[in-house]
């Protein structure tokens, strides 16, 4: 038996134990955890955006128990079993990827995730629409790109990124029409478009959306973080400070991290 399979078998066997016999794993359900398995995603995406590779390795760790948790609760239940979730998965990996597994010929990966969404819309499950599969509780950055791939697998899709941004531009005017006309329902509704092109112009520049505004998050966080230390430092409250001087203190910090960036 591999390292890995006994890894895995260990931590079976320790779910189990743990199951039978610490009150509070007993006392879990698939509601009591489902936030935690929330927060514990969010801890790997965190890890991932700071490369911490010691840290993904731990939430990885977190999500398999949480996986076996839940295919353990299922099981007592008496609605499946976990060989029944690992061979689910496998069976449709199998179906998903024809081109290793049959006689289908792909030229590259946009025509293995066209064939993917196919596939899935053979499977049928109830599902007409091919936007279906995304989950209504994913974060709307995160979602609007997912809407925007699966429309693109059926063909529905800009043909070059120069057209993409002159539907930014025209978004953004209708933005500026509706906050001349100051009606608050129009600006919300074009606000929200502009940001959904934008999403869809970052797909066809191959950046994540999630991802880069996540990392301008943390540097605006490290940067009023390090004007505050200055004003500190200076005997001197930020809210004590004019736009003016805080804008200065603001700029030395951006100067100073562009600095430190390139040596």
């Amino acid at each position: 038996m591999s390292d890995t399979a006994q890894a895995f078998l260990r931590l079976v066997k320790i779910m189990d134990e743990l199951r039978e016999q610490c009150p509070w794993d007993k006392k879990q359900t698939i509601h009591s955890l489902r936030s935690m398995t929330i927060e514990e995603t969010y801890e790997l995406a965190d890890a991932i955006t700071k490369e911490d590779w010691q840290g993904i390795k731990e939430e990885l760790g977190d999500m398999l128990l949480h996986i076996l948790f839940y295919s353990k609760i299922g099981s007592e239940q008496k609605q499946f079993e976990l060989n029944e979730v690992i061979n689910g998965i496998c069976e449709k990996l199998i179906i998903r990827h024809p081109h290793i597994y049959g006689d289908v010929k792909v030229n590259d990966d946009n025509d293995v995730k066209r064939n993917w969404e196919k596939i899935k819309l053979k499977e049928g499950k109830g599902k007409a629409s091919v936007l279906s599969g995304v989950p209504t509780s994913l974060p709307a950055v995160v979602k609007a790109t997912r809407i925007q791939e699966k429309a693109k697998q059926i063909g529905f899709e800009w043909e070059n990124k120069e057209d993409v941004w002159k539907k930014v531009e025209e978004e953004m005017n209708e933005l500026q029409d509706a906050i001349a006309h100051k009606k608050q329902v129009d600006v919300e509704e074009e606000f929200g478009d502009v940001l959904f092109s934008l999403i869809n112009y970052a797909r066809f520049l191959q950046v994540d959306a999630e991802g880069v505004l996540e990392k301008t998050n943390q540097k605006f966080i490290h940067r009023f973080q390090q004007m505050e230390l200055i004003a500190a430092n200076s005997g001197i409250s930020l809210s004590d400070m004019s736009l003016e001087e805080m804008d200065a203190i603001w700029n030395e910090v951006k100067k100073q991290t562009i600095f430190n960036n390139i040596t």
